[in-house]
């Protein structure tokens, strides 16, 4: 038998959600039906995001991760803002929103040792993070082309993920270099590993039209160009996640 649902309610900013019985709760589903059931050793967690303003919010992708580092991750959520995910009982687990920086902890919630439960979370959710630029740390190239190392492909794996969650996420790929050298050269190879990155992601099966690449040279240093050090910080590729296409 299915334990009675439970509802609990948090901020971004809260700390661990309080889960309390929730006497004659309806069925928690979204737009469409319930896919996931509870069993013994696993909890279906369903989760309603909303804003205090505009309501539900779709397109968010709820991850929980375990003490174990083992993430667990709903699809994008509905029209109604909702989403499910099924977990493993017995455990502590930080809530957080999917993103291309890792997200921040939104909360935690403890999911008891107890066979088929059912648990009810709901989300406020105090406006959408900023969209900044993220650096892919790791992504490197052989000196001066456009040939990725074979390195670099675990943090471009990162973006795969990501963006194999986020079905709707849109990014923008940049490369950026050094003020070494000719500037206008600079520039057209920092688009040559801006779109050799882009080629990486389609060939792991990312849609082409959901993947912008950008030279920008030495036009953006994120430190002086002073040291060797700052110059190998200012040649680099950042990934950032583009606002959704406006609807006429």
């Amino acid at each position: 038998m299915i334990a009675v649902g439970t509802v609990a309610l948090a901020t971004r900013d809260a700390g661990e959600f309080q889960i309390r019985d929730s006497d004659g709760a309806k069925p928690a589903q979204g737009a469409n039906k319930s896919k996931i059931k509870p069993t013994k050793t696993e909890a279906a967690m369903k989760f309603f995001v909303t804003d205090k303003e505009k309501g539900p919010i779709k397109g968010v992708v709820v991850c929980l991760n375990s003490p174990e580092n083992t993430q667990f991750c709903t699809d994008e959520t509905d029209a109604d803002g909702y989403a499910e995910v099924l977990v493993p009982v017995g455990k502590k687990y930080d809530v957080t929103y999917l993103s291309l920086g890792g997200g921040d902890i939104a909360t935690s919630v403890t999911v008891a040792d107890e066979p088929k439960q059912s648990i009810k979370l709901t989300l406020r959710y105090k406006g959408a993070p900023p969209r900044t630029p993220f650096v892919l740390k790791g992504v490197n190239f052989d000196t001066g082309t456009a040939v990725l190392r074979f390195d670099s492909e675990k943090r471009l794996d990162l973006v795969v993920d990501f963006m194999k969650r986020r079905k709707s996420a849109v990014v923008e790929i940049s490369g950026h270099t050094d003020n070494v050298g000719n500037a206008k050269k600079n520039k057209a190879l920092s688009l040559k590993r801006a779109q050799a990155c882009r080629d990486y992601l389609i060939s792991k099966g990312i849609e082409g039209n959901r993947i912008t690449a950008v030279g920008l040279g030495g036009e953006r240093p994120t430190v002086p160009n002073t040291s060797d050090e700052n110059r190998q910080l200012n040649r680099r590729i950042e990934v950032i996640e583009l606002p959704p296409p406006s609807k006429g």
